[in-house]
């Protein structure tokens, strides 16, 4: 009898020991879990294992009020709880592989785009949205739905990737920028910087005060912090003429009609000087399909060359710069009042 009872109290003690191990790896009542946490900062995917039809943002699961976009394909509007349209947002606009700290930051800076334009919150819509608060494209930000989204992810990533943002989303649930109080209304961002954001007034006429020139190190290996547009000498006159008729332009004066007149800070170009016109930095960028306005030209026998350094306005956030900071360990509060200038994080 006695050595059954010592029996029992030994396998009693296994089983609390083994249970005491399962807590203290796995944790209790964790559902996602990182594949290495000690990679957190390196910007590579890490793990997030809950099932992704698990989390739906909706009014009875912190959805959120409800925003309108304009769908623009299917030419209708959509209704759609304000937390689900952000992490659509996110979704199409910063790349997956990002840091997470990254993503946050975008989700934050997405739902302060989107709160400034909801009547709800006294915001303005959209005036080009058909009715509705916003557009799903870049006239206002990318949105793009979950099924949309995974279809163009690897099928063996596409859970753990919308998981990610999904994450992102809910760790930032219901934050926006706030300048002295009240929201702010231009929150820009961009791609990739030459190494120092642009001052809004001098690219986009946005005279906003958390809107200043900051510096933006570590982009320099990014895939489109160099680029170049090479075109003939008959190709560039007919780009300019195709906006300026009166250019007094020709393949044989193209040089000696070319002037930069005046540059930023940061070096973008803040106006040039084109035959009989002069037209802002950003404006000569669009018309010659250019990645950024901070660029230089040069010439050769048959045509011109035009290098650029950075991608996109370069106001506001830099999403590669944000990148770079999560890396250095750098969380998205770092991040946000880092490219916006004396700015809080707070609730709706």
């Amino acid at each position: 009898m006695e050595m059954v009872k010592n029996f029992f109290i030994t396998v009693s003690l296994g089983i609390i020991f083994i249970l005491f191990l399962a807590v203290f790896i796995g944790g209790v009542g964790s559902n996602i879990g990182y594949a290495d946490k000690s990679n957190k900062s390196s910007g590579q995917l890490e793990k997030y294992d809950i099932n992704p039809t698990d989390v739906v943002f909706d009014k009875n699961n912190g959805g959120g009020s409800s925003i309108k976009v304009y769908m623009t394909k299917e030419k209708k509007i959509k209704e759609l709880a304000l937390e689900e349209y952000t992490r659509g947002v996110v979704a199409a606009e910063m790349p997956v592989e990002f840091n997470i700290e990254a993503l946050k930051a975008q989700a934050v800076a997405a739902r302060t785009f989107a709160v400034a334009h909801m009547e709800v919150y006294g915001g303005k819509k959209y005036p080009k949205a058909n009715g509705a608060d916003v557009t799903d494209t870049v006239d206002c930000q990318v949105y793009m739905d979950k099924n949309a989204r995974l279809s163009d992810w690897p099928k063996s990533s596409s859970g753990e990737y919308w998981n990610k943002i999904t994450q992102a989303v809910q760790d930032t649930s219901g934050q926006v920028l706030k300048y002295n109080g009240k929201l702010v209304t231009e929150p820009y961002y961009f791609s990739t910087s030459s190494g120092k954001t642009e001052n809004g007034k001098d690219i986009l006429g946005a005279d906003e005060p958390y809107l200043k020139s900051v510096l933006s190190p570590g982009e320099e290996s990014t895939p489109k912090y160099k680029s170049q547009v090479k075109l003939s000498y008959i190709s560039f006159v007919n780009k300019v003429k195709g906006q300026y008729s009166n250019s007094n332009l020709n393949i044989f004066n193209v040089k000696s009609s070319i002037n930069i007149i005046s540059k930023t800070d940061a070096g973008s170009v803040k106006e040039i000087k084109v035959g009989n016109n002069t037209m802002t930095g950003s404006k000569f960028r669009t018309m010659m399909g250019l990645n950024s306005a901070n660029f230089s030209i040069n010439y050769n026998i048959t045509g011109i060359v035009i290098n650029c350094i950075g991608y996109g306005h370069d106001v506001g956030m830099s999403q590669w710069g944000a990148n770079v900071m999560s890396k250095q360990g750098k969380n998205y509060k770092d991040i946000l009042t880092h490219y916006y200038s004396g700015v809080s994080i707070e609730k709706i």
